[in-house]
């Protein structure tokens, strides 16, 4: 995802390490335990219009698809390579999932497609504090009235196990980054973008920290 206003961290922080981040995350994560628990928090239904935003290889745009086949789902990512390895997946598994190269603040471009709800999964922690602002603005400014917001991302590590655990994150995606959501941050930028009823949902431990599942509401009541 986004390292700048025209860059991006590729996935696991270096470009050639891309070919293993799938069997990476699925490893050092605990990945079917969050990502089912955030499908099961989004609860796609067939009249969804979904923009997974940082969609990287596809994984959640795919669970999602496969539980909401009529569903409109859109996978937003500024990395060719990883939205290539995407569209095969989906391909593969003979899902119509729509994939688009772009960075999270460029959600506007969906902005007639009727979107009822914005996902993100492991993005935010790897992106500057100024893109974590612009693409949780752009994310909201994206939803209809009543959409929603679910986001899967490192959270505040609330013990030193948990700290020292996500020093591995770090090591890769750098800490200049990372720190402010090991700090907890994500919660307090979402509702300063206008999100409402934000909420932690969820908090998972994993073998590089804990991971916590957000919500919130696409306006203010």
């Amino acid at each position: 995802m986004s390292s700048g206003a025209n860059s991006f961290t590729p996935a696991l922080g270096h470009a050639a390490l891309t070919p293993l981040y799938d069997s990476t995350i699925a490893l050092l994560t605990r990945e079917q335990r969050w990502r089912g628990a955030l499908l099961r928090q989004i609860s796609p239904r067939a009249r969804d219009v979904i923009v997974d935003v940082g969609c990287g290889t596809g994984a959640l745009a795919l669970m999602i698809k496969q539980t909401a086949p009529d569903a409109t789902v859109i996978g937003l990512d500024p990395d060719a390579g990883v939205l290539a390895r995407a569209a095969k997946r989906a391909q593969r598994a003979g899902l119509a999932i729509e994939f688009q190269q772009g960075f999270a603040r460029e959600t506007d471009r969906f902005a007639d497609r009727g979107v009822t709800k914005v996902v993100s999964s492991l993005v935010f922690h790897q992106v500057p504090m100024d893109e974590k602002r612009a693409a949780l603005a752009a994310m909201r400014a994206l939803l209809q009235p009543d959409g929603e917001a679910h986001i899967a991302d490192y959270g505040l590590q609330r013990t030193p196990l948990m700290r020292i655990l996500f020093g591995q994150v770090q090591m890769l995606d750098g800490k200049t980054n990372t720190t402010p959501n090991a700090e907890g941050i994500l919660p307090r930028l979402m509702a300063e973008a206008g999100f409402a009823d934000v909420s932690e949902a969820e908090v998972i431990a994993t073998p590089t920290g804990s991971i916590s599942l957000y919500r919130a509401n696409g306006a203010r009541s």
